[in-house]
């Protein structure tokens, strides 16, 4: 069992997801690709936040999932618990990339 109780899950099309949770959403999200709702869905998307510096590394948020919807970029987060580095990512990304994180 994970820190926080996750379960690492792999949907019907092969993927492997973190938890249960982001592996309903991906289904979620493929049923609405297919219905036009969304486009160009894609997953474990990554940003850099901080470039690497001497003797440290970057830093990076992943983005569960990135598409398009009434041509927005949405950039999604499946949460079930907000961690203090995530909450900070969430602050750098909309800082340094104008980008809202969508949580669900």
């Amino acid at each position: 069992m994970s820190k926080y109780g996750n379960i690492k899950t792999v949907t019907s099309d092969g993927i492997k997801h973190d938890s249960i949770k982001e592996a309903n959403r991906w289904c979620e999200l493929l049923l609405l690709q297919r219905a036009g709702v969304i486009q160009d869905l894609k997953r474990q998307v990554k940003y850099e936040l901080l470039p690497k510096q001497e003797g440290e590394r970057a830093v990076y948020y992943i983005a569960d999932f990135v598409y398009t919807e009434n041509g927005k970029k949405v950039v999604e987060d499946s949460k079930g618990c907000r961690t203090e580095a995530y909450k900070l990512k969430k602050k750098m990304m909309l800082y340094f990339h104008g980008i809202k994180i969508k949580e669900t």
